[in-house]
């Protein structure tokens, strides 16, 4: 049976990693035992699960349908191993955490510092990066993401909903008139968030979907969601972005926010993710349960 889930494991880290080596690597083996480790598991199956040439793998039919359930099957597992280790070893070490740049800098702090409190063994390591971060390659115990997930081999769990608003500050409307409807927006000065496409500096999306586009121009373009609600608490013109960025000016009167003709855009929610094939610590756990025990209360106004 060890050799069994060793072959599936070198299957399936094989394929999301890109090659035999570095699947044999994570596993801490050699690449010829990894190989050989996935010769046995095609042997015993009778098909042949990857085509392998020196410069890169590919799945065969087969292989394309064994994979979804060889993933199924170490992610029940992890999480049986998890559970047993998270009742049995001590809530200690370095936890590795990544999350974007301005929710950590405005929510996190504060949390980890709570964290810390109950768990003082523990040192956190806080990565802030907007781009995506390979949790498995880069070696990050757990991660912070924000909207609609869409890799499948993560096991994320739901913190809260995120959700958007249109807000301008009194000074700013005061100038230049409240906005009615989305074509309204084309009149006024748009702030542009870089690195979404649909709240951007030339487009903004609207709809759940995103499927109603409006053309926008503003003075302002950055790739940093906090300091575009500060330009537009300075009264530099309208943010378009997620609440929990937002609702401390909405909250103080600093920005008002802006109904318009026709819902906003669908943001998704955020999560806690840590990858399938990396069985969670003690420490990790930890952190997740805290954290879907505490963001509820902080997001209720977001």
């Amino acid at each position: 049976m060890a050799d069994r889930l060793a072959g599936i494991e070198a299957f399936v880290r094989a394929i999301r990693l890109g090659g035999i080596s570095a699947a044999a690597r994570e596993m801490r083996i050699s690449p010829a035992m990894a190989t050989k480790h996935l010769d046995a598991l095609e042997a015993r199956l009778g098909v042949t699960l990857v085509h392998r040439t020196t410069r890169r793998l590919s799945l065969t039919e087969a292989g394309r349908s064994y994979l979804e359930a060889a993933e199924r099957i170490l992610m029940d597992l992890g999480e049986a191993d998890a559970e047993a280790s998270s009742r049995t070893l001590a809530i200690e070490g370095l936890l590795r955490v990544s999350a974007p740049s301005a929710f950590g800098v405005m929510h996190l702090p504060n949390l980890i510092s709570e964290f810390h409190e109950l768990h003082p063994a523990v040192t956190v390591e806080l990565g802030l990066n907007d781009r995506y971060v390979d949790l498995l390659e880069e070696r990050w115990d757990a991660a912070i993401r924000i909207g609609k997930l869409a890799d499948s081999s993560l096991i994320a769990r739901k913190l809260a909903d995120a959700r958007l608003n249109v807000c301008a500050s009194p000074l700013y409307l005061a100038a230049h008139g409240l906005p009615q409807s989305v074509e309204d927006l084309g009149d006024h000065d748009c702030l542009g968030y870089t690195l979404s496409s649909l709240t951007g500096h030339s487009q903004w999306g609207f709809g759940t979907d995103g499927s109603i586009k409006i053309s926008v121009r503003g003075s302002l373009r950055t790739d940093n969601g906090a300091a575009l609600v500060q330009a537009a608490v300075a009264g530099q013109g309208i943010v378009y972005g997620p609440r929990f960025l937002s609702n401390w000016a909405v909250a103080s009167g600093a920005l008002i926010e802006i109904d318009l003709d026709v819902p906003l855009l669908d943001m998704g929610a955020i999560y806690s993710v840590t990858h399938a094939m990396r069985r969670p610590a003690a420490k990790t756990r930890a952190w997740i349960d805290f954290l879907a025990a505490r963001m509820p209360g902080l997001a209720a106004n977001w």
